[in-house]
């Protein structure tokens, strides 16, 4: 018997599936058998599907929900139905003509800030967005109702997640163990600045672990250990009141699990919703060498007041509802689900929504000699950061009575006395799901370290970009009777399992109806691998 098996394309705890591997190996059971107990294993977890939203509808300072009808004080990233605008609801997405994401029948906005440079002499330019965003559905159940039901976005429904003007982290870092929290890390607040990751992404390492640091790194780290660059990740509340489609504050009618992604709800909140994870990539490496620091769009060169909106917009609750109780598929790829319509990366690139006068002339990406757009002040905390006003492109006096430009070069040159996040060193994730461009989740390990130390901007030697390798097709060896393989991919690297049935004598316990459906997916896997590798 022959099994060659890296990694699995799963959120599991891929330890016990490598045990299990083992150990049957060991006591010479059937190969068939072995592949089951894998698949088995890994159907126990709870099921998902990973949305690609690989076109921008666009790029500006428009957010329907905190600021409708108006201008918004800083820059969003924005995916999703072309009926977005200034003062879009719910209902108008539903009705949009294209979507930018991979599912047709998926209209929903999901929008993030982005991340600037700013150059030593006050320049900024948005780092380049790698692979769209990836919104991730995960069917996670209310662990105080195991076998409860997951309720679909009821229509008209609308949520953020994090706080734009949060600069600071007063919990323990890295995170302590999840069994040891105390009742002041379970509060709504704890649980929403730990819904927030930076991941430090090297492709020929093994991936840091999904929301494992909460921080935007300093330059210094970022150049000398992202050599491809940052994910920043966003966890959304799953739990709802079963009532209210919005909240004044647009969270209240919310909350967190009191583990973040999973774990109990708390009382009032026992309606289960999907739970969201946004993953967004940017470039940073690009910038290797240059004077200047990282910033998100808000002014925000911490990363703690990261944050994000969702706004419904599937075509109907009844059509995401069979969604979530169909699509359970443990592979998390919409092309498993028969209900999705799916469309290319080409055309989710050509949705785009229509152009707001009021921020026609921004200049959003960059470079731009006046700073973040526009006139955003840098503050780097640890106080809560103020609200400022909200400057049109050509108004030159109020502009210059808040000037980002100036702003930013004091907080560049100063920054080792006013930016200060921690230094929190690599460990590696336990398992993971990934795409082409990186993107994944992982669980913690429980061993890290980390060093508080100020942001500091340094000069270091100018470096080529490391782009990741394309993926070829791995050769399968055809001797012996293979009776499954599998392709799965991690960062840059194609992973092959490859299982060959051999005649064995073997005293075996009966396998458990539920390994039907795992049968079914090993001969699946089998024919995509011949027919049409996964890239």
């Amino acid at each position: 018997m022959r099994v060659s098996l890296v990694k699995l394309d799963q959120p599991y705890n891929f330890q016990s599936i490598k045990t299990s591997f083992a150990n049957m190996v060991n006591n010479k059971a059937s190969a068939l058998s072995l592949a089951v107990s894998a698949l088995t294993l890994a159907g126990s977890a709870d099921a998902f599907w990973r949305l690609p939203c690989r076109g921008r509808t666009g790029v500006g300072r428009l957010d329907p929900i905190m600021d409708p009808g108006e201008v918004s004080d800083h820059v969003h990233v924005i995916h999703g139905g072309n009926k977005f605008g200034i003062d879009n609801t719910p209902q108008d997405l539903a009705s949009s003509d294209c979507t930018s994401c991979a599912v047709t029948q998926d209209k929903s906005a999901y929008w993030t800030p982005p991340i600037y440079f700013l150059h030593s002499n006050g320049t900024a330019e948005m780092v380049e967005q790698v692979g769209g965003m990836l919104a991730y559905y995960l069917l996670y159940t209310d662990s105080a109702n195991p076998n409860g039901k997951i309720t679909a976005f009821p229509e008209g429904f609308q949520m953020i997640s994090g706080d734009k003007r949060q600069r600071s982290f007063p919990y323990p870092i890295p995170d302590n163990d999840k069994s040891s929290w105390t009742a002041d890390q379970k509060t709504q607040s704890a649980l929403s600045q730990k819904a927030l990751g930076f991941n430090c992404l090297n492709y020929a390492a093994t991936p840091e672990a999904s929301l494992y640091r909460h921080f935007l790194p300093d330059k210094d780290y970022l150049d000398a250990n992202c050599l491809d660059g940052i994910r920043l990740e966003l966890m959304f509340p799953s739990c709802w009141n079963g009532k209210d489609v919005d909240s004044d504050d647009h969270k209240s009618h919310v909350a967190f699990p009191d583990l973040v992604m999973s774990g109990a709800c708390p009382e009032g909140f026992g309606t289960k919703l999907p739970s969201l994870f946004f993953e967004t990539i940017f470039n940073t490496y690009a910038f290797k060498g240059m004077d200047g620091q990282f910033v998100l769009s808000n002014g925000d060169p911490t990363g703690y007041g990261y944050h994000g909106d969702f706004q419904m917009g599937w075509d109907s609750v009844d059509f995401l509802q069979s969604a979530v109780d169909t699509c359970t598929n443990a592979s998390g790829e919409i092309e498993d689900c028969a209900l999705f319509n799916i469309q290319s990366e080409a055309d989710q690139g050509q949705c785009t929504f229509a152009e707001v006068d009021a921020i026609k002339d921004d200049n959003p990406l960059g470079p731009r000699e006046d700073g973040l757009p526009i006139a955003v002040p840098i503050q780097s905390g640890p106080s809560y950061a103020t609200n400022y006003p909200v400057v049109l492109a050509g108004d030159e006096t109020q502009a210059a009575a808040t000037s980002t430009k100036a702003s930013s070069k004091a907080t560049t040159s100063a920054a080792s006395a006013s930016a200060v996040v921690p230094t929190l060193s690599y460990t590696p994730g336990t398992s993971s799901v990934t795409d082409k461009y990186g993107g994944g989740i992982l669980l913690a390990e429980t061993a890290s370290s980390y060093v508080q130390s100020p942001t500091a901007v340094v000069s270091v030697s100018a470096s080529t970009v490391t782009a990741a390798a394309s993926l070829a097709d791995a050769e399968t060896d055809a001797a012996g009777n293979i009776i499954a393989t599998s392709w799965y991919t991690s960062g840059n690297q194609v992973m092959e399992m490859m299982i060959e049935e051999v005649d064995v004598t073997v005293t075996a316990t009966a396998v458990e109806t539920a390994n039907a459906h795992a049968r079914r997916h090993v001969g699946k896997e089998h024919r995509r691998v011949r027919g049409h590798p996964r890239r």
